[in-house]
Order: C-alpha cells, then sequence, then structure tokens
C-alpha cells in the first residue's frame, strides 16, 4: 500500500495519517525527517544537503529523490509507505514519476478554506503544559484562562488569522496544482497510474477515517 497523502495545512492529514499508518503497519515517510536523519547519520547525500542548507540554499529535488529512493528500500517499507507532505510541488511530482517510484493511491483530505481558517485561528494554548484549546469545539471553562491552572491561553503566531491565510496561499499556489496533476494522471488509465481518492475532511473524524480505510481496500 504505497500511497501519498494530500491537503491543506489544518486538513486533518497528520491525524488521518497515524490510522493509516496504523492499519496498513505502513511507515509515515517526510522529506524533513528523511533529510534529518540523512544528516545525523552523515551519509554522502546527507552531507551533500546540509553543506547546502548551511549556506542558506533549497536542498534540491534530485537530492531530495535520492533519498526518498533509498528510504523506501528500507525493510519498515515492505508493505509499502506513506509520503506525507512530499511530494509538495509539480517538479517534485515529475520527478518521482521519473524516478518510477510506485504510487498506489493518491488521497486527498478535501476541506474548505473557510473552515480551515475557522479550525486554525480558534486554537489557545497554555504555553507551560502545551494543552490545546479551540474557542468553537473545545473551549475552556473560563474565556482565555487554562482549565487546571487558570493563567492565561495563547494565540500562536501560527495560529493567527493572517497568518493562517498567507499559508492557505502558498499552499493554494504551490501544491493545490498536484491535485489536478494526479486527477489527470489517475483519469488517463495509463500503466502504473495511481487511483485517485477524494474525501470531504469536514465532520466526525472517525467517519472521515472510515470513509479513506474503505476506500483503500
Amino acid at each position: 500500500m504505497r500511497i501519498i497523502l494530500l491537503g491543506a495545512p489544518g486538513a486533518g492529514k497528520g491525524t488521518q495519517a497515524a490510522y493509516i499508518r496504523e492499519h496498513f503497519a505502513i511507515p509515515q515517510i517526510s522529506t524533513g525527517d528523511i533529510l534529518r536523519n540523512a544528516v545525523k547519520e552523515g551519509t554522502e547525500l546527507g552531507i551533500m544537503a546540509q553543506k547546502i542548507m548551511e549556506s542558506g540554499g533549497l536542498v534540491s529535488d534530485d537530492i531530495i529523490i535520492n533519498l526518498v529512493q533509498a528510504r523506501i528500500q528500507e525493510p519498515d517499507c515492505a508493505n509499502g509507505f506513506l509520503f506525507d507532505g512530499f511530494p509538495r510541488t509539480i517538479p517534485q511530482a515529475d520527478a518521482l514519476k521519473a524516478a518510477a517510484v510506485a504510487i498506489d493511491y493518491v488521497v486527498e483530505i478535501d476541506v474548505p478554506d473557510a473552515e480551515i481558517i475557522k479550525r486554525l485561528s480558534g486554537r489557545r494554548v497554555h504555553p507551560s503544559s502545551g494543552r490545546t484549546y479551540h474557542i468553537a469545539f473545545n473551549p475552556p471553562k473560563v474565556a482565555d484562562r487554562d482549565d487546571i491552572t487558570g493563567e492565561a491561553l495563547i494565540l500562536r503566531d501560527d495560529d493567527r488569522e493572517e497568518t493562517v491565510r498567507k499559508r492557505l496561499e502558498v499552499y493554494h499556489q504551490q501544491t493545490r496544482p498536484l491535485v489536478d496533476y494526479y486527477l489527470e494522471w489517475a483519469a488517463s488509465g495509463t500503466q502504473h497510474a495511481p487511483r485517485y481518492i477524494k474525501v470531504a475532511g469536514t465532520g466526525n473524524v472517525e467517519t472521515i477515517r472510515n470513509d479513506i480505510l474503505t476506500a483503500l481496500k
């Protein structure tokens, strides 16, 4: 089961990825983790990537693809893998395709921008404990106060509405085109084309999980 998971920030990919990973006993692979491990282990590609990052540059898609190819050869990928946050752009998708990395399913968790803004901008955090609340879905007993300590809750910079809107803008410019890319490839019926699954990411978390797992059978 080789899966790419797509969706905007705040769509619930992390939650659903955990369910998919557990259900199929496959690892969740992110390029950030691969890069950090390669640098830590001092591999040839890791050393190359570290030099680029230390100079303030962006690691090339060629290096990323080579790291990905090495990672999916490891024993824990025998039953497949779940790509989380990769590919992020059309050039990365093209490079993955050119490298003949087989993908069985592309799963899109579809959530309207307005819902994502509501989800993320409504979060409030108790800094010292990490306890998280939501003004609409999981409000504290007393507004803007932690239930246990009574201390003030904060709105993180990442959760401010203007920041969320900017993140969504970047997503629509760079990553949203992957939806059309994989939809067209799936519809082409060509050999090795993945199947495309679109699931509504609003509503009950367990319902979304069941919809995804049913579609992946």
